[in-house]
């Protein structure tokens, strides 16, 4: 069986030279390419040379379409913008796609459900398969204990994170709020200041710390007036979400369209 091909979207950047490690060092995927935005300076310059692998003779592309043509699979943790600018590529050329990107919002997660009909699309905001594990402990905890049990999700990045809460957060949340069977936008309590009075029952709170070098820390508290349950993830290396969106391309590469999540790749969507 040939090589998967591989183009990483933004591949000068800190994830995008983890990502062209991580397929170097995996078996059956081959780097076919990899494109920055107009005017990066890395555009030119040799795609194993930027990420420390030697000589491949692919230069950094400015050219997305033609990423995409020449790729099994396009690998994207960029910007929101971008990556749904990518999802229309993907639809247009047929190109599987997989996205780790945070921070989209309504308009933009929609415009990637109607991408996702003309390519095979799998996003996740955090591409670690504990996370996604994590996520169905929360949903089921949720589910089990009832409001008496007050929910706080708490995650921690790096000063340089742009969006808040983090994605994975996000994800979090909806969990719990599936697990209680309400829409976590009308039980969010995602910022306190002030004179807040008390905190109003069956509320999901959220609180946001960032500072340092931290990968990324999340928990998800159920507090009661006796007992507290935490269940915890913390993120010691980028690297694992460079090995999960290995995982989630392999996967996704000849699958019917439509928009998929790590769940599907892990085959949790089937047990439930």
């Amino acid at each position: 069986m040939p090589d998967i091909k591989i183009a990483i979207a933004g591949c000068a950047g800190r994830m995008g030279h983890m990502l062209m490690r991580q397929v170097a060092e995996t078996e059956g995927c081959a780097l076919a390419g990899g494109f920055e935005r107009d005017g990066a300076p890395e555009i030119g310059m040799d795609l194993g040379e930027l990420a420390g692998l030697g000589t491949l003779g692919i230069d950094v592309g400015d050219d997305p379409e033609m990423a995409f043509a020449g790729a099994d699979v396009v690998i994207d943790f960029t910007i929101p913008d971008a990556s749904v600018a990518n999802a229309a590529r993907a639809a247009a050329t047929g190109t599987a796609l997989v996205i780790g990107t945070t921070g989209l919002d309504d308009d933009q997660a929609a415009a990637l459900r109607s991408h996702a009909a003309g390519a095979p699309i799998v996003w996740a905001p955090n591409m670690s398969p504990a996370v996604t594990l994590l996520a169905d402990l929360v949903q089921r905890a949720a589910a089990a204990l009832d409001q008496d049990y007050d929910i706080e999700v708490l995650e921690m990045h790096h000063r340089h994170k742009i969006d808040a809460p983090s994605g994975t957060a996000l994800a979090l949340g909806r969990a719990a709020a599936a697990g209680r069977g309400v829409d976590l936008d009308t039980v969010a309590d995602r910022g306190r200041d002030g004179q807040t009075g008390a905190r109003r029952r069956g509320d999901i709170g959220f609180a946001v710390l960032r500072g340092g070098g931290v990968v990324g820390d999340h928990s998800v508290l159920f507090a009661s007036p006796n007992e507290v349950i935490e269940l915890s993830h913390r993120a010691g290396d980028r690297a694992l979400f460079a090995a999960g969106a290995m995982t989630a391309a392999k996967w996704v590469v000849g699958r019917a369209p439509g928009l998929y999540g790590l769940r599907d790749v892990l085959g949790l969507s089937a047990q439930t």
